[in-house]
């Protein structure tokens, strides 16, 4: 393993610990009845482990793209979704169903990702894929992040009233 590389790894598991401290106060603020400022780019999203059938509560960026949401999915918590597993969202102070699909498709994630550094540009800052000097993704560190379980998680809300 290269230095740069155990270096970046030591980085990520460092941020990972502090996303989990943050995630306690931020899970409690965004379970309240009502909106709050925080819900503008955040929501809670409610899933099972798919093996410990474990029920789990995670804060996650979002920007709205026509009628879907998109969240960038680095980590483990995307593999309970796999398959379209039902899961709750907690958007605004309101709960609803909603149907993960989760996107691999190389270009349709840089396309995505495009979308999400337009309307939330802060969200651009934890998505570890750096860019060639004309602003696309580098090829080679998108398949890598790709293969290490990186997606693109495009949430379908149910119809009211169904």
């Amino acid at each position: 393993m290269s230095a740069a590389m155990a270096v970046s790894q030591a980085a990520m598991r460092r941020r990972a610990r502090i996303m989990r401290a943050v995630n306690v106060p931020m899970r409690a603020a965004l379970s309240l009845p009502f909106a709050t400022p925080l819900g503008a780019n955040l929501m809670l999203i409610s899933y099972t482990g798919r093996k410990s059938g474990k029920a789990y509560r995670q804060p996650v960026s979002y920007v709205r793209d026509g009628d879907v949401l998109l969240t960038p999915g680095g980590g483990r918590w995307t593999l309970n979704l796999a398959g379209g597993r039902p899961a709750r969202i907690r958007l605004r102070g309101r709960d609803a169903p909603a149907r993960p699909e989760l996107v691999t498709d190389p270009a349709e994630v840089e396309r995505l990702l495009g979308v999400i550094g337009e309307k939330n540009p802060r969200a651009v800052r934890f998505i570890p894929i750096p860019r060639r000097p004309d602003g696309r993704l580098d090829p080679d560190a998108l398949d890598a992040a790709l293969r290490h379980g990186f997606c693109i998680v495009r949430w379908h809300l149910a119809e009211q009233g169904s």
